[in-house]
């Protein structure tokens, strides 16, 4: 029990460096054995080894499911064959200085292959190991280099089609970016395997090469060395060295053997997952017509007169025999698919008469972007599309400008869209549109520039303003004409920014409001279980939080809002009321995004007659907007343009001060006709900042 801990302390302390260590060490192994002299014993070890590692290279190529899941198989070989070339290099050092000794002088191993294998006899064993080069170099090794680089051409040259497939699949939606980003990664491994393959063959073609020669060369050597250092005859040093030597080949060339087989098994088969003994199986045998007639050769020509009959009837019988139980089974499984496609077809027949149900029903997007087809490489993460990490943060900086989490952007293509154009929509709904020129800048007109720029004249799809498709190297130039220039893909980013900051309250539903809700009672726990649903059902306190985002209000400060609802909600539950208060409560952090740290407020004011007048029109309306009269609506929205123009040209907030009933409906009636306009209640200004009127708006 305690060697058991201490094996356990020290593998999982030393694991690591040990796995890492192998390579390394079987590297210097192989210098090592070809400059040190070695006993006969390690060598014998060495050998064994070098045989047993052949035979697991050759048993994982066969069970394993891919020639991908063996992608380290060329730098094994590479491993393999150095080993193998060293071992020859410290066997012929040995066989050369002590072979005269006797058969054993250079390790059992040797002595084995070179007396019991081919049997004592040097020209059997000289004729063995010539057949076992030729089948390794001319049959399997040839072959397999042959297809390793036919299959490393033709797999460099599918690589742009299957990532054409991939890209049209991730933009169809039929895969996500982290299936595409897997499938790209398994295409650039087939390559990189394959041609792997391609130079690895060439390792084993030079060492059934190199086989040959060390054979021819040790013999030689041992005829020099035994007749003139060790006073041997022609014919002892001829039997002796032979059988050493061509012990020593054997000893190498089987493992050789193993390893070009394995190569070949590994490049010959497809990168699919399946076993290789299945589908050999399955294939060769699925049609039991031809097992049945080459059952039918095999005993007519057990039949005639002269062949052996017992080989040849024997296998015919077992074919016979093969073929019967593979009829049955095959027909047993066509009976049980005519099954199966009945119980489908019946289930179709039932599912086409059932009525519809709710999973019948698209659910639309929250926010989509539609791109035309020459837009793709915008979206597209291979082309180098930088629209995907500028759309991430687009949605990142929003949610922390309003206060929630915006919800992610589905992107598809759209072939009824025009080549270069894009669609915005929310909640199903188109809310914007445009056509840009992905390779092209957009330089845009911020008011004043020195100078006018050839291109393709357009306006900005985010603010309307001038704008002009140049080429990028004309980018320096056209800022130094004062020129805003992006690329593309900003412009489509700030495009969706800017229409899901005016849309942000259709963003924020009843999940997103509970979401907020769940947050603050981790910190505030009686705060939240004190407001829904004791004081204000849910759908108020969202109709509140949707108002503010409607007046351009975040809900960032939610601690402060769900303080307000709960100490106003008992006293109304009318939503504009509740959110005149949340507004007044959050008057500091509404100031400072109008207007930042300044003292000093510059306002638009209403004359006293004109506020009268608006108070008017809504008390004889019961407070609803419709009480303008046409004319003076127009009057007053041509002033108040004209006022939030002055302060936007000397770069100063348009901001409207009047009383808190007309607060509201004012709001509402500048926010699409005057987006620039903040309106603020009297109520709504904190104490520490001035006032300075800068434009009085009269009847």
């Amino acid at each position: 029990m305690n060697l058991q801990l201490t094996l356990n302390n020290f593998f999982s302390k030393y694991g690591v460096f040990l796995k890492g260590a192998g390579t390394p060490v079987m590297v210097l192994a192989a210098l090592a054995m070809v400059t040190l002299p070695m006993p006969a014993l390690l060598l014998d070890m060495l050998f064994s080894f070098n045989i047993a590692l052949a035979l697991v290279v050759l048993l994982v190529s066969i069970y394993t499911m891919r020639p991908l899941d063996f992608a380290a198989f060329p730098t094994v070989l590479l491993i393999a064959t150095l080993l193998r070339l060293a071992l020859n290099v410290a066997s012929t050092r040995l066989v050369l200085l002590e072979g005269h000794n006797g058969g054993d002088a250079a390790g059992k191993v040797i002595e084995a292959f070179g007396s019991v294998v081919i049997g004592g006899n040097y020209a059997v064993g000289l004729v063995v190991f010539l057949i076992l080069v030729i089948i390794n170099f001319v049959v399997v090794t040839k072959g397999a280099g042959r297809i390793s680089e036919v299959t490393a051409r033709f797999t460099l040259d599918a690589m742009p089609g299957k990532q054409m497939a991939i890209d049209a699949d991730l933009n169809a939606g039929l895969i996500n970016q982290e299936q595409a980003r897997e499938r790209r990664g398994e295409v650039a491994k087939e390559a990189d395997f394959y041609g792997a393959m391609d130079g690895a063959s060439k390792f084993v073609k030079g060492d059934a090469i190199a086989g040959i020669l060390i054979l021819f060369i040790n013999i030689l050597g041992g005829f020099v060395i035994g007749m003139s250092q060790h006073g041997l005859g022609f014919a002892q040093a001829l039997e002796i060295y032979t059988l050493l030597t061509i012990g020593d080949g054997l000893v190498a060339q089987i493992p050789g053997l193993l390893l070009s087989i394995a190569a070949a098994i590994i490049i010959t088969r497809q990168n699919e997952s399946q076993k290789m003994g299945e589908t050999v199986v399955t294939q060769m045998f699925a049609d039991p017509k031809v097992m049945m007639v080459t059952s039918g050769v095999l005993v007519v020509m057990g039949l005639v007169p002269g062949m052996p009959k017992l080989a040849f009837l024997g296998f015919g019988l077992c074919g016979a025999a093969l073929t019967y139980f593979t009829y049955k089974r095959r027909q047993k499984a066509t009976e049980l698919a005519a099954v199966e496609e009945e119980a489908a077809q019946t289930e179709r027949i039932e599912s086409e008469s059932k009525d519809l149900s709710w999973e019948d029903v698209n659910q639309v997007d929250t926010i989509g972007l539609e791109v035309g087809y020459r837009l793709i490489p915008l979206v597209d993460k291979a082309q180098q599309g930088e629209l995907l990490s500028r759309i991430k943060g687009v949605r990142k900086k929003l949610s922390q400008e309003l206060g929630f989490l915006v919800p992610p952007v589905h992107i598809r293509d759209n072939l009824d869209l025009a080549p270069n154009a894009y669609r915005i929509s929310m909640m199903g709904v188109a809310i914007g549109s445009a056509e840009i020129r992905h390779d092209c800048e957009l330089a845009i007109n911020p008011g004043q520039v020195f100078g006018q720029l050839e291109g393709q004249q357009t306006t900005d799809p985010a603010f309307g303003l001038q704008a002009v498709w140049i080429e990028p190297e004309r980018r320096d130039h056209a800022q130094t004409l004062g020129y805003t220039v992006v690329d593309s893909a900003t412009v489509v980013a700030t495009h969706l920014s800017q229409l899901l900051s005016n849309n942000a309250a259709q963003l924020l539903g009843y999940e997103e409001v509970q979401q907020l809700l769940d947050i603050l009672s981790k910190e505030s726990p009686k705060l939240v279980d004190g407001l829904v649903p004791d004081i204000l059902s849910l759908g108020v306190v969202v109709k509140v939080m949707q108002n503010l985002m409607n007046e351009g209000v975040s809900v960032k400060d939610i601690r402060t809002i769900v303080q307000t609802l709960v100490e106003y909600g008992p006293k109304s539950q009318d939503a504009d009321v509740l959110t005149a208060a949340v507004r007044i409560a959050l008057k500091r952090l509404i100031v400072q995004e109008i207007n930042g740290s300044e003292s000093e407020i510059p306002v638009i004011t209403l004359s006293p007659e004109l506020e009268q007048i608006l108070h008017q029109s809504l008390q004889s309306s019961n407070g609803e907007n419709t009480g303008l009269e046409p004319g003076l609506a127009e009057r007053l929205q041509k002033s108040l343009s004209e006022s939030a123009q002055k302060q936007e040209m000397v770069g100063e907030p348009a901001v409207l001060l009047t009383s808190g009933v007309l607060r509201t409906t004012l709001s509402r009636f500048v926010k699409h006709t005057i987006p620039s306009l903040r309106v603020l209640s009297y109520q709504e200004v904190p104490d520490d900042k001035q006032i300075r009127i800068v434009h009085s708006v009269g009847q």
